[in-house]
């Protein structure tokens, strides 16, 4: 893949395609790519600035009051992660970003509710909560709508990720990857995979992802804007037996001119529910690609992949 073939990858319309055609075009996209772009999606763009704009606010507080949130305590899954604390698979120097992360309010007694721990909210913004609370409930319609489109690529029934998403354990993480000096070396987020099935990228307001293409090429993301950014993760590599790529990715700092700049961006991970088997499909096993990997839980893959990224401690 070279820069002028990234350049050609089509910006795709949710709302002005016929599914099937959008569900041929979309697959196509990540079979080639590991990732495609989507405009006309539906989600309210109003509500995205606000988020902006609380995203700022939260990360402005004062360090202190961050770390009331500090969500070490329950497996980096909910609140406050500490600039630094982050580390990519295989990576020798931890990122440099800081971030809070919304999740699934379960129904009360839901069996999950031992995999998946509750939300925790900024008590200094009572405005926080509700607004991203709508905010995930956007990416969680948008990402199964999506994932439908998948399962049309794949000859499954159009809804057949419905039952594995349901109370999934997806999340909608607020990044800030703080201003670094003119002189700054390396990147602000090693390369990595995502873990997830798929992941939802609203364009940052500072440039910085790049994407590796298959001849090792490192090639910079710019979605237009208002249009959504979603790469293949590794659930969905392993679910279609590596026909469709999980797309190795990172943020680099940008020009030394524009490295006073903090960048903010705000990633939707679409998980499968913590229960859900993780299995090759078998349209995607045959002589020529045979299995791969053995079954695993959703819920055992992740724990894996969060032990790897230095997020929960090995027991």
């Amino acid at each position: 893949m070279s820069q002028s073939v990234l350049e050609q990858v089509p910006v795709l319309s949710l709302a002005d395609m016929a599914k099937a055609d959008f569900a041929e075009a979309f697959g196509q996209s990540f079979q080639r790519f590991g990732f495609a772009m989507v405009k006309d999606h539906g989600m309210d763009m109003a509500l995205i600035d606000e988020a902006w704009t609380m995203a700022h606010r939260f990360f402005a507080l004062p360090v202190a009051v961050k770390e009331d949130y500090n969500a070490k305590f329950n497996g980096g899954q909910r609140g406050y992660t500490a600039f630094g604390t982050e580390i990519a698979k295989g990576a020798t120097e931890n990122d440099l970003k800081e971030f809070w992360h919304v999740g699934r309010d379960l129904p009360e007694g839901d069996p999950l509710a031992e995999t998946m721990p509750p939300n925790v909210w900024p008590a200094e913004m009572p405005e926080f909560k509700p607004l991203f609370a709508k905010l995930y409930g956007e990416f969680d319609r948008v990402g199964a709508e999506l994932l439908s489109a998948i399962a049309l690529y794949l000859g499954l029934p159009e809804r057949w990720f419905d039952g594995g998403i349901e109370n999934g354990n997806s999340i909608l993480r607020l990044l800030h990857y703080p201003p670094v000096s003119p002189q700054a070396p390396g990147v602000r987020a090693g390369a990595h995979e995502d873990i997830n099935l798929i992941t939802l990228l609203l364009g940052a307001e500072e440039g910085g992802l790049e994407l590796k293409d298959r001849d090792g090429n490192w090639l910079p993301v710019v979605p237009p804007p208002g249009a959504l950014a979603i790469n293949v993760g590794d659930m969905l590599q392993r679910l279609t037996n590596h026909v469709l790529p999980s797309t190795s990715h990172r943020v680099v700092n940008p020009p030394p001119e524009r490295r006073g700049h903090s960048r903010y961006s705000m990633p939707f991970f679409l998980h499968l529910r913590p229960d859900f088997m993780i299995d090759a499909l078998p349209q995607c096993v045959s002589e020529d690609n045979p299995r791969r990997e053995a079954p695993i839980s959703a819920h055992d893959y992740l724990t894996e992949r969060l032990i790897e990224i230095g997020l929960i401690k090995k027991g």
